[in-house]
């Protein structure tokens, strides 16, 4: 199919700073299966608004913790709508459009485009794994259907089966609309950098930014964050350290929003933690009470009380960080 020209262009470059995921304020009644409309959007308007005038103006939505997957796609519309329309120009919008296929992606992502959002933040299917020629198939497919569309590329090896391997980042670089992933971490995050060759950000978390900037001052400039609906001062002060190459400063903030995360990762382990994320964000928000989260959606609405707890410890202590930073 002969691709037509760009709708709007956005380039690595563009990607700078905080990049926030931010969670979908749920309703009252949005933990029962028979809710349609489980989006709070006076609470969604609210959120947005708060962290842009705190000073970060990427916003990326529907990941894991943002219940993307418990959504119906009126509720995405509505949400993408609210966010899009709270900043009228005055950020960026990369839209959560994961689905189990190629061809609802799409459709989806369309509809999000139109809406306003000014790009995708996108994961892949994964009822089945994808190998690495189907990764890249898949995002080569979701490129040329919305050309000029940017992507930031959501990896996360316990929600689609594996990680991206670093040949797989060297040719997902080369899809002119991928322009940063959310990296997951770990021991292959500056060889990954290396192959893409400076045509896409690799993004760390938050509170690894300060190491992976100090090794890669040129490169880093960017992280992904889930704690901006949070408090985003301390994420603010953070990106400024880094911004001004103060990595004794971004060392310190960064090891304290490490002890504030701690206790959501149940015996301290990664892996005990995605399988429970969506109650344990809710958690978080309710320990640091700016958002009002509402109850999960299901069916990512059970956890156990220690779960919750690890999350609203979690939140009380990123409120601490505020007045710190």
């Amino acid at each position: 199919m002969p691709r037509t020209a760009p709708r709007q262009t956005l380039a690595p470059d563009d990607i700078v700073g905080i990049l926030g995921i931010v969670p979908t304020p749920a309703t009252p009644d949005a933990g029962h299966w028979s809710c349609t409309a489980s989006v709070d959007l006076d609470e969604t308007a609210r959120m947005t608004a708060m962290i842009r005038a705190a000073g970060i103006s990427i916003f990326m939505t529907g990941g894991s913790f943002g219940e993307g997957a418990s959504l119906l796609p009126e509720e995405t519309e509505a949400y993408i709508d609210a966010i899009v329309s709270t900043l009228d120009r005055d950020g960026l919008v990369f839209a959560g459009v994961t689905t189990l296929n190629t061809r609802e992606t799409i459709r989806r992502a369309r509809r999000l485009v139109e809406i306003g959002a000014d790009g995708l933040f996108l994961g892949r299917p994964m009822w089945m794994a994808l190998d690495a020629p189907g990764i890249v198939r898949y995002y080569q497919d979701i490129a040329e259907a919305l050309p000029g569309v940017p992507i930031v590329v959501y990896d996360n090896q316990f929600a689609f089966k594996g990680k991206i391997d670093t040949p797989t980042y060297a040719a997902l670089s080369r899809i002119p609309e991928i322009i940063a992933t959310k990296h997951i971490g770990g021991p292959s995050m500056s060889d990954d950098l290396a192959a893409a060759e400076g045509r896409m950000r690799v993004l760390p978390v938050d509170s690894q930014w300060a190491a992976f900037a100090r090794k890669h001052p040129d490169e880093a400039s960017a992280c992904w964050t889930g704690n901006c609906a949070d408090g985003p001062e301390p994420l603010v002060a953070l990106a400024a350290a880094v911004a001004a190459r103060d990595f004794d400063r971004a060392d310190v903030i960064c090891e304290r929003m490490a002890w504030a995360q701690a206790p959501m990762f149940p015996g301290g382990k990664l892996e005990n933690f995605v399988d429970y994320n969506v109650p344990i964000a809710h958690g978080r928000l309710q320990g640091s009470g700016l958002v009002r989260s509402g109850p999960p959606r299901p069916p990512y609405s059970i956890a156990p009380e220690g779960h919750w707890e690890g999350g609203r410890e979690t939140g009380r202590r990123w409120a601490s960080l505020r007045e710190m930073f």
